[in-house]
């Protein structure tokens, strides 16, 4: 298969999507960041220093998904219709996931701001609890699913899960 990202001289480009149609395009990622229990505890209690953690990790997983052109070279900046973040708060082992969904209609994908945005949003978590848990780890993130486009839709098989 030819490369892509390249030209006949075999440089770095932007693909033109121009001549692509518009079409409904979805994908959901998700991560999370593994903390001390004692962290979580005070996420929960809203005893962390810098503020409201969650609306924080919220937000900046929406402005990861927005942006997403901006951090990665190659990708075109996409016209958002909706970015959702959803956050859950897990026990064992102690931590946050976040799954966020991004779609548009347009003529290329949304997977890469849907892992932008949850890439943000566990990083803000990190930087929101840093003082209390410098040992937090961040990851797996990873796409789940995405549907439209040319290549239609794919979901993440169990065994990758």
């Amino acid at each position: 298969m030819k490369p892509t990202h390249l030209d006949e001289e075999g440089r770095v480009r932007m693909v033109d999507v121009g001549e692509k149609p518009v079409t409904a395009r979805t994908a959901v990622a998700e991560g999370s960041i593994r903390m001390q229990a004692a962290t979580l505890q005070a996420l929960r209690e809203g005893r962390v220093a810098k503020g409201e953690v969650l609306a924080v990790v919220r937000l900046a997983a929406i402005g990861g998904a927005k942006n997403t052109s901006a951090l990665i070279p190659l990708c075109h900046p996409v016209p958002l219709d909706a970015v959702t973040v959803e956050i859950e708060l897990d026990d064992d082992p102690p931590g946050c996931a976040v799954r966020v969904t991004a779609s548009a209609r347009w003529r290329t994908g949304v997977e890469m701001e849907a892992l932008c945005g949850v890439s943000a949003g566990l990083l803000a978590c990190y930087d929101m609890c840093k003082a209390m848990d410098r040992g937090m780890t961040v990851g797996p993130i990873r796409l789940k699913e995405k549907h439209g486009g040319r290549s239609g839709s794919w979901v993440r098989p169990a065994e990758l899960a």
